[in-house]
């Protein structure tokens, strides 16, 4: 029927079109959403003067985060993420609704922010140092070295 170099061409085509489909499609961008922010329908239902802590965790949900400040607020944040390829995942939405309580905890103020409002802001973590060296034994060994002569080796008193 046909020639064996006909069958082992069209083969060998399919396959490279068929790895080229991968490469493209794993090129494609892949979108992930990371955090919770309220609907402005739940958060119409909070009302400044007259809702407290207790109510507002029972009404929208407790905040992903709260002020570094005790009893100082709450922070509802979510963030869009595009990962395409190989690159660093880099944020591409972000909003973030913050409300604030004054000292008896009742609802002072709601916003809401966005990407677009402000710049991203770089999460770190920082961490105060010990001061302790973490060294090994055989580290702890060799930096010893150096630190005796031979006078006392011979002398053991």
């Amino acid at each position: 029927m046909f020639p064996k170099a006909f069958h082992y061409k069209s083969v060998l085509r399919g396959a490279v079109f068929a790895a080229a489909g991968l490469a493209l499609a794993a090129c494609a961008s892949v979108y992930r959403k990371h955090g919770y922010v309220p609907t402005p329908g739940q958060l119409a239902e909070v009302v400044p003067g007259i809702d407290t802590r207790d109510s507002v965790a029972e009404t929208i949900g407790v905040p992903s985060s709260t002020g570094v400040l005790n009893e100082s607020g709450y922070y509802y944040v979510a963030t869009r993420f595009r990962h395409y390829g190989a690159a660093a995942p880099k944020p591409v939405a972000r909003d973030l609704v913050a409300i604030s309580f004054d000292a008896q905890g009742v609802v002072e103020g709601i916003r809401r922010y966005s990407l677009e409002v402000g710049k991203v802001v770089p999460l770190e973590r920082r961490v105060t140092s010990s001061g302790v060296e973490d060294s090994t034994f055989l580290r702890q060994l060799l930096g010893n070295l150096g630190n005796f002569g031979p006078g006392q080796l011979l002398n053991s008193e």
